[in-house]
């Protein structure tokens, strides 16, 4: 799949009504500062199209990118950031969920950890949570080039069984710098957009 063009198409804050698009969507969540706009940035070859930040949180808004008049991104407010208040954490939660509950579009859920540690209780609990709501995520293990090679695997399964991803579920490595996974993700929302079509 190559992306021709790229549109903000609609920015909801907190107080905004959710657009009902006619077009397929595919959602983006991960913590803070995990890499979502870089993510989003390099599936559609732009250097900074959706805004990149070294401050964790920025992303306060609902963003919708109409992706060759045909499809949109959606890029969720990051989660789980320490030094938001606790009110403004939970109106973004509330803002994921309205998301999740009244998009009739939404075709799938990319959920981004950081490859390099752990996952936390906020990127459990949202999986969890994700699932509850009757999705499987596709889990990306974003900055992937701070490892060596070698590590690869072994981070990758590190995350798989933090989030308790079943074998059968995905698990990409991504980096934005190396563009590594890059074509296994646009191959996957290729694959969903050929199979809503088949249908």
């Amino acid at each position: 799949m190559i992306i021709k063009n790229v549109n903000l198409e609609t920015v909801c804050g907190i107080t905004s009504t959710l657009p009902r698009n006619a077009s397929t969507e595919f959602a983006f969540a991960g913590k803070s500062n995990v890499g979502k706009s870089s993510l989003i940035n390099a599936l559609c070859n732009r250097k900074s199209y959706a805004r990149t930040s070294s401050q964790p949180g920025k992303t306060q808004t609902i963003n919708y990118y109409k992706i060759n008049d045909e499809f949109y991104f959606v890029d969720l407010p990051g989660y789980g950031y320490a030094k938001v208040s606790k009110t403004d954490r939970e109106k973004w939660g509330k803002m994921i969920e309205n998301y999740l509950h009244t998009s009739r579009q939404l075709k799938a859920i990319f959920l981004l950890i950081d490859i390099r540690h752990e996952p936390s209780e906020n990127d459990k609990n949202m999986y969890e949570w994700i699932v509850h709501n009757g999705f499987y995520p596709i889990v990306i293990a974003t900055k992937a080039d701070k490892l060596k090679r070698s590590q690869l695997q072994k981070h990758t399964n590190m995350v798989r069984k933090g989030l308790g991803v079943p074998e059968n579920q995905p698990v990409i490595a991504f980096s934005a710098e190396s563009k590594l996974g890059k074509e296994e993700i646009l191959t996957m929302i290729e694959d969903y957009l050929n199979e809503r079509e088949a249908n």
